[in-house]
């Protein structure tokens, strides 16, 4: 079936963003009816998922294999960026730090911080980034997000590699 989607890039991508739609409706289900507050790295994790999908739906409107290889490319990058955070966040839920603090929340560190030194407090993260709230077979939501974007980054790079070899 992949075989197939990957000689059809248009409908590959829309359903990539419709995954990702998806996956960002579970996250706001989990944080608005769980009750479940996600910690900076999830908000930047959110912010990368929501990246993707607007760049793969904009990649599936067109037709031009340039753009479709633009987009794919893009798709790596992007992809490639959400599951290193989500990597960062999973390394710090298995190796918390020593000292656990909860840290400010992501508009707080925006607001009272410039973003140069706001982004580094992002990615060091927090005793919230650590903390392991929900678990589905045993994967918590950050090891399940990079799984998601490193699958996702994958089929943007067999894409991207197919659509370059096509003359």
């Amino acid at each position: 079936m992949l075989l197939n989607l990957l000689n059809a890039p248009r409908r590959l991508l829309a359903l990539v963003a419709l995954g990702c739609v998806a996956l960002l409706a579970f996250g706001l289900y989990l944080q608005h009816v769980v009750g479940l507050e996600p910690c900076p790295m999830c908000i930047v994790q959110r912010y990368a998922l929501v990246l993707v999908a607007v760049v793969s739906g904009l990649t599936a409107l067109t037709p031009k294999r340039p753009l479709l290889l633009a987009g794919a490319g893009l798709l790596v990058l992007l992809s490639g960026f959400g599951a290193f955070v989500a990597a960062r966040q999973s390394f710090l839920q298995w190796y918390p730090p020593e000292i656990v603090s909860c840290g400010r929340d992501f508009y707080g560190m925006i607001e009272t911080f410039p973003l140069k030194r706001a982004i580094p407090m992002i990615f060091k993260g927090s005793g919230d980034c650590s903390a392991v709230d929900w678990t589905f077979l045993g994967g918590s939501i950050a090891n399940w997000s990079f799984v998601c974007f490193a699958v996702i980054g994958l089929m943007a790079l067999t894409l991207g590699i197919r659509l370059a070899r096509q003359r």
